[in-house]
């Protein structure tokens, strides 16, 4: 008999991260689908591209028991977002199977310290409890904020990874790559236990 996998739940401060349920594609889209947060993601989604999100995310869930979480408020049980982690499976990737953090939060959570805060929470889960050495992160060299995250977290410009994603045209085609080791990361949190 096959053992039941325990759903994924992480608690900060603030926020809860956690697995996908029925009906939380629809309550993540309707406050993530805007032209300010899907800008640099490649523009807005139509139906067929949210249901092929939701399935993907889902995938990642299964096969490896991470995937960008549900980003819950604690105070009220809002979902502001999606971060977490996932295997880099972008075509003409340099880091394929690799680690990738991920987030995507809603306007109105901008400026809040939100994805920080779950960032902060997915680099120690990716760390210590799904055994990774590096996790990489990426985005356009436009996506300022999103980058600016990045160094904040650490995580160093990988220049000499950098590649194109045939997905999408200029100036989205041209992806930047972040890393951060775990020594890195251990040290950085909690100087005695690395």
């Amino acid at each position: 008999m096959g053992e039941l996998k325990k759903p994924f739940r992480l608690e900060t401060e603030r926020l809860v991260l956690r697995d996908w349920a029925p009906g939380d594609i629809d309550r993540f889209v309707e406050g993530t689908n805007t032209p300010a947060v899907m800008r640099w993601l490649g523009g807005l989604l139509d139906t067929a591209k949210i249901d092929m999100l939701e399935s993907r995310l889902m995938a990642f869930q299964v096969e490896y028991g991470h995937t960008f979480w549900i980003v819950e408020r604690k105070q009220d049980g809002e979902i502001l977002g999606f971060c977490g982690l996932k295997r880099v499976d972008a075509p003409n990737s340099t880091i394929a199977g690799e680690f990738e953090i991920g987030w995507r939060l809603r306007e109105d959570a901008w400026g809040k310290g939100y994805a920080k805060e779950a960032a902060t929470a997915s680099l120690t889960a990716g760390f210590e409890r799904f055994g990774a050495r590096t996790i990489y992160a990426i985005t356009v060299i436009g996506n300022t904020a999103s980058w600016g995250l990045m160094k904040r977290l650490g995580m160093a410009r990988r220049e000499d990874l950098d590649y194109p994603d045939s997905r999408f045209e200029l100036p989205l085609r041209d992806t930047i790559v972040y890393s951060i080791e775990r020594d890195i990361w251990l040290r950085r949190c909690s100087p005695d236990r690395a």
